[in-house]
């Protein structure tokens, strides 16, 4: 069985401003605050503590009662929002789409990171309480995006018209694709469990929201994890004095655009507009824009005075909604937050602002990569060891690994390196020679070099061309596994859906990560079920 780990730098799947983010390179270092290390998360605390109004706590935690009253809360989420009225409360936050059925197994393993971390914290902290919270993204439109799950080989997607927050959508027409989901899924045990989970999120539940929000506590319950919806009048009024800085001034466009100036070695994850707000009702989600001094709501007919949409912020709140930009900050002015756990993609846009942040004076939280993890059955895990595979192998492109594997299995060295070697060698006496003769004699031994060490290169291709024959049954076995590991050639996590796991291994699974996750190492963690 393969023992080794991959680190995150090396995996071949970040971003290259990702892997400078972990390494923590100097000219990064204006793009974030603190670093997430075990012991960065003192001052933090202190920092947090010092500037974020007890007000607000009051405000958070009679949102968080209201919205989750309509679900069965375990004892240890009704004592995590209770206790974020006490200012030695903080929270660690992941947040992610309304993925049907959760989407893709890594919006597990997010929420998995944060229930971790708090629990790491607590253990090291144990004067604070750590509260894990997911921030349901359900002010979002793009139903493309989560209108679908994968199990097996099989795409399930809700065909559906859609406009407005995607929160706000009726689970209206999700009784067919239950039925295809059911006769998928099987009858097992934990198949059973599923169905129950699918049947009572959204057949038994009249919007999107209430649909994940059940499903999820369903999952992670116990674990004490707080499920959050932004989409609330009362947290909004929290956040309207900064919308309405944002719709006067136009803060975050200036700070960001400021900040995107200095990647020119990266490729920016977003752009800012002008406003970075967008207008919501409940069948409507469209950017507010600035022409000739109105404020106008895209694709309406809708404008407002500067005066007017400011009393309209003031009198609806609600109505206001920050796009990927402005919603960082509006989770860090309800939340006491101290560390933000997601993708690769999502820490890419948070380092573009902090600017905006210092501009606003709300403290930078920590930005934490979340576990990835790949998972291996016995059978799996017992063929790849036959197969003499590390699993730094099975991170290759096929095309490497192909190559590396021919080459080791190969009765004898098929690099040709020690010859080339030696032609240099050879060639550097005529070269010699030929500067005491004429010049001609001088290109001459140059093209005769050049077309010697092509000759060994085509050989050393076509050597290890023949190898790959002989070996072609052996390689296949790879690919194989390799296929059975890496989806499409990518990486499971973000092919499959959880329920392909839990219907294998049910409740263990769950448990497993909970049990060997560890959000703070930068490592694929390997899991042998």
């Amino acid at each position: 069985m393969p023992s080794d780990c991959i680190n995150y730098q090396n995996s071949g799947y970040f971003s290259k401003l990702i892997v400078d983010y972990l390494n923590q390179k100097h000219e990064l270092q204006s793009l974030y605050y603190r670093f997430p290390t075990l012991d960065n998360f003192l001052a933090q605390i202190e920092e947090k503590q010092n500037n974020f109004p007890i007000e607000n706590r009051a405000v958070l935690v009679e949102s968080l009662l209201q919205q989750n009253k309509n679900i069965s809360l375990s004892e240890s989420t009704t004592e995590n929002i209770e206790s974020l009225r006490l200012a030695n409360t903080f929270t660690i936050t992941t947040g992610h789409q309304l993925n049907l059925f959760t989407g893709p197994l890594y919006f597990i393993y997010k929420i998995v990171s944060v229930i971790n971390l708090c629990k790491q914290l607590k253990s090291e902290y144990p004067e604070f309480n750590f509260v894990p919270v997911y921030w349901m993204a359900t002010e979002d439109h793009d139903f493309e995006e989560i209108n679908h799950f994968k199990i097996f080989d099989k795409k399930l997607s809700w065909n559906r018209q859609a406009s407005g927050p995607v929160g706000r959508l009726t689970t209206e027409g999700l009784q067919n694709l239950f039925e295809e989901f059911s006769e998928l899924i099987g009858t097992n045990d934990n198949a059973k469990q599923l169905k129950n989970w699918f049947q009572k999120a959204y057949l038994e539940h009249e919007n999107l929201t209430e649909a994940t929000r059940y499903l999820v506590n369903e999952i992670f319950k116990e674990y004490g994890l707080v499920i959050l919806d932004g989409d609330d009048q009362k947290l909004k009024q929290l956040f309207a004095p900064y919308v309405s800085r944002e719709l006067q001034e136009q803060v975050s466009y200036q700070q960001v655009s400021e900040t995107l100036k200095h990647f020119s070695n990266y490729e920016a994850q977003v752009n800012p507009r002008e406003l970075n707000l967008f207008y919501i009702e409940d069948n409507l989600r469209e950017r507010i824009i600035i022409e000739k001094g109105k404020f106008k709501i895209n694709n309406t007919i809708l404008e407002f005075t500067q005066d007017e949409i400011l009393s309209e912020l003031k009198n609806h709140p609600e109505k206001f909604s920050p796009n990927v930009i402005l919603r960082p900050l509006y989770q860090e002015i309800i939340l006491p937050n101290l560390c933000y756990v997601g993708g690769g993609g999502e820490i890419a846009y948070w380092l573009e602002l902090k600017k905006m942040f210092d501009a606003f004076k709300i403290t930078f939280p920590m930005l934490l990569l979340r576990n990835s993890v790949l998972v291996s059955s016995e059978k799996q895990a017992k063929k790849a060891d036959q197969l003499q595979l590390s699993w730094e192998d099975l991170f290759m492109t096929q095309q490497k690994l192909e190559n590396k594997k021919t080459i080791e299995f190969s009765q004898f060295v098929i690099d040709f390196s020690q010859q080339k070697e030696n032609l240099k060698q050879q060639f550097e006496q005529l070269h010699a020679i030929a500067a005491k003769t004429d010049p001609s004699f001088i290109g001459a031994v140059k093209a005769q070099e050049v077309k010697q060490l092509k000759g060994l290169e085509n050989l050393e291709k076509r050597l290890l061309k023949a190898e790959k024959r002989i070996h072609r049954d052996k390689l296949d076995r790879i690919f194989a596994i390799q296929n059975e590991l890496f989806p499409n050639g990518g990486l499971q996590e973000r092919q499959l859906n959880f329920s392909v796991l839990y219907k294998e291994y049910g409740d263990r699974f769950i448990n497993q990560l909970i049990e060997v996750l560890k959000p703070l190492e930068q490592d694929f963690t390997i899991i042998t079920l």
